[in-house]
């Protein structure tokens, strides 16, 4: 499955935002998907996943409250609203997606990535 990202941009603190990663297979909800991102000098961390059917998901400690994960079958999308948006969540953000659990963090498909930079 090819991954496609959009939705990064420029925003004030406090501010909100909603990333959209469109997924080239109609089977999509055969994948569990989830959103990571890699803020510069550091290591790619994860932020939210969706089951495949969307009805169970789980938040980085960091994000919980703030962001929602969401997902549209139908239209194979993923998404991520952002709210409450902190300058600590500039970061390159990117969807995944896998068949099959190998692992908590380990995804087999992943997009090129979408920047969001949040202003002080």
């Amino acid at each position: 499955v090819l991954l496609g990202e959009s939705g990064g941009r420029l925003v004030q603190a406090g501010g909100s935002l909603r990333l959209s990663c469109e997924a080239s297979d109609r089977a999509f909800s055969s994948y569990t998907a989830a959103w990571f991102r890699q803020a510069p000098g550091k290591e790619r961390e994860f932020v939210a996943s969706i089951s495949k059917n969307g009805d169970s998901t789980t938040y980085a400690e960091s994000v919980r409250g703030r962001f929602t994960i969401s997902r549209d079958n139908a239209k194979k999308t993923l998404y991520l609203q952002m709210n409450s948006l902190k300058s600590e969540d500039t970061a390159v953000y990117y969807c995944a997606a896998r068949r099959l659990f190998a692992g908590a963090n380990n995804f087999d498909y992943w997009g090129q990535g979408t920047q969001v930079t949040v202003s002080s």
